[in-house]
């Protein structure tokens, strides 16, 4: 992979969140916190891009740009844009993040980072060997990978159609784990995991929540409007980590690379809505 470009803090930089739709992103008072931390006199924006435009978009990039932040639909179609990707974000099909280089713009995927990030501090412990992923989205697929960093050696993907969980499960066998699918119904045993994943919105994973007061680790539960989710109130395990916890980490990973320093996590959090 091509170099970073250094930065130089003399220099004012533009970045921004780029999907559609996008007015309700996050992003900007996250990236904007960060940057009022670092003392950069940089702006972050949140701009309306659809998969059509994404490619003219991206071709008028100039050098006062200092990254990206992709959402949906855009993580995968850039994948064929940038003129290189790193291996994870490749093996995901997921890009959320892009970078200048010396050889032209890099994608990367922050959003393993922040799941990593969040499990950890909600209370994940050493290698934990089971792991449960509800659903078999974009979110399950990089859930997959941050099981695979923290040590996790088998998986359940829990889905209503067999096509995508399977997919999942090809892709966690491609990272070293074990995988079965199951229906997406509440089970005693894929509640109990060290690990539960739940990728989808707080409704559907509801039913959950009648068995969740006996799980016996961590939830990663990837909503995070509104909360507490049904499945976050009831859950009876070690610790939840929550989609703002993602969110949160994802950005202060998305600094980093943009940035090359290091933000304040607390003031990003502070910036979020109640």
């Amino acid at each position: 992979m091509a170099d970073p470009i250094r930065v130089d803090r003399a220099v004012s930089r533009r970045a921004a969140v780029l999907g559609s739709p996008i007015a309700h992103s996050l992003s900007p008072a996250l990236h904007r916190a960060a940057y009022k931390s670092l003392g950069l006199d940089w702006s972050y924006d949140a701009i309306e891009v659809d998969e059509s435009s994404l490619p003219a978009f991206l071709a008028s990039l100039d050098s006062s740009w200092a990254g990206l932040s992709l959402t949906m639909p855009l993580k995968e179609c850039v994948l064929d844009l940038v003129d290189e990707v790193d291996d994870e974000a490749r093996l995901l099909r997921s890009v959320n993040t892009v970078l200048p280089t010396r050889a032209g713009w890099r994608g990367t995927n922050t959003d393993v980072y922040g799941m990593v990030e969040s499990l950890v501090r909600a209370g994940v412990e050493h290698e934990p060997a089971s792991a449960t992923i509800l659903g078999a989205g974009a979110t399950a697929r990089s859930a997959v990978a941050a099981l695979a960093r923290l040590g996790v050696t088998s998986v359940l993907v829990c889905a209503r159609r067999p096509e995508p969980a399977n997919a999942v499960a090809v892709l966690a066998q491609a990272l070293g784990l074990k995988s079965q699918v199951a229906a997406l119904e509440p089970q005693e045993g894929a509640i109990a995991a060290d690990i539960v994943v739940s990728t989808l919105p707080g409704e559907i994973a509801a039913p959950w929540a009648a068995i969740a007061g006996r799980a016996r680790g961590c939830l990663l539960d990837a909503s995070y409007h509104p909360w507490p989710t049904p499945l976050a109130s009831a859950w009876g395990g070690a610790g939840v980590a929550s989609g703002r916890d993602m969110l949160l980490w994802q950005a202060v990973q998305q600094v980093r690379l943009m940035t090359g320093e290091e933000p304040s996590a607390a003031e990003m959090a502070a910036a979020l809505p109640a």
